[in-house]
């Protein structure tokens, strides 16, 4: 006699529609998989430009319009279609159908100052995905995967990625969150934005609060070259970048900033706890985080899917690429992270404010 949810040879009965929905889902993210890299081409190439601009299109006028192969862009806008990317307008035939950008799409496809631009995302992801056959001998050795040492691409795209948001809200909402902050740095006051990479948040803040000095610190010569570029070309004064790590900071400062770095730090509470010791009496630290939950529960959803994956392949390695490889990962969770400010010095560690990605803590002696 056979238990319930079993056969008689002991073969667990398989429930056919909890199975299909399973291999939904896979597909789905074989899809998506195939897809975001492809997305990557068109954005190399300007395609969702071209179209925008010129649609709608057939495959050979597009080709045409960005000088490019025919054969290659038909199957290229098919997939895109497929993906929700594009519209398919018209036509049976796909050699002759015609397609455009909707509104939305080229919102999010070929405006890079919309906080809807997600082109940095393909750029980044893509990159992460190269360290693939390290992680998975990392997974056996448990050593890390340093920032510096993944592929270029992954800190352009980072920045292209993050900078809409940060111009969406960084002045208008996350910093007035802060008790006090706004005032003071429109008064003047001395800053530092740790972690800057290619000073995107930087730049932002020291435009809106010329009185104020700022400081842009990063461990990676090549981010920190491009943040100088960045900040000469915008014709900035009141900013500067320095080559240096997070617990390096000299001298006091009345506000500091972490933007999306601290999680991927090998020792988070020591950079918490510089922080701290630059800190000026009266000062503010805000950490700008990935959207992260207490509970496992909590993060079983599409966008804790994207960030504990994005985790594994570039948040963790980093966190275990040196000592004392505290491993935080971006999925921490606001419990943990105001217990590692605390752990660090700070009297106060609070989420002071939100987005559907963000959560921005405020920490204070």
């Amino acid at each position: 006699m056979s238990t319930p949810g079993t056969s008689s040879d002991t073969t667990p009965v398989l429930d056919e529609q909890a199975l299909d929905e399973l291999l939904g889902r896979v597909i789905t993210d074989l899809g998506g998989a195939l897809v975001v890299p492809l997305a990557l081409i068109g954005d190399r190439l300007g395609l969702f430009t071209l179209l925008r601009d010129v649609g709608p299109a057939t495959p050979a006028e597009l080709a045409a319009a960005g000088g490019l192969a025919e054969r290659y862009v038909r199957e290229w806008l098919r997939a895109m279609a497929a993906a929700g990317y594009v519209a398919h307008v018209s036509g049976d035939d796909p050699a002759a159908a015609r397609y455009r950008l909707t509104p939305e799409q080229a919102a999010a496809f070929t405006d890079p100052d919309s906080p809807a631009a997600v082109a940095g995302g393909f750029q980044s992801m893509a990159a992460a995905l190269r360290v693939l056959d390290r992680l998975t001998d990392a997974f056996r050795t448990g050593a890390g995967i340093a920032w510096h040492e993944h592929h270029p691409d992954l800190f352009e795209g980072t920045e292209r990625f993050f900078r809409p948001a940060y111009t969406a809200g960084l002045t208008s909402e996350w910093i007035p969150a802060l008790d006090g902050l706004e005032e003071r740095l429109r008064a003047g006051v001395r800053a530092a934005d740790v972690g800057c990479g290619f000073g995107a948040s930087t730049i932002i803040m020291a435009r809106a609060y010329p009185a104020s000095t700022w400081s842009g610190i990063d461990s990676h010569a090549p981010s920190i070259e491009a943040a100088r570029e960045r900040a000469a070309a915008a014709g900035l004064g009141n900013v500067i970048f320095e080559l240096g790590a997070a617990d390096g900071l000299s001298g006091a400062y009345d506000f500091i900033a972490f933007f999306d770095c601290l999680h991927d730090m090998p020792d988070p509470v020591g950079a918490l706890r510089a922080a701290r010791s630059a800190l000026a009496d009266g000062g503010t630290v805000m950490l700008v985080e990935p959207m992260s939950w207490d509970t496992v529960a909590e993060g079983l959803n599409p966008l804790g899917k994207v960030f504990a994956a994005a985790s594994l392949y570039v948040c963790l390695p980093s966190g275990l690429s040196g000592p004392p490889q505290a491993g935080l990962g971006n999925q921490a969770g606001p419990a943990r992270t105001c217990a590692l400010a605390r752990e660090a010095g700070f009297g106060r560690a609070r989420v002071a404010t939100a987005t559907p990605f963000n959560l921005i803590y405020e920490l204070t002696p």
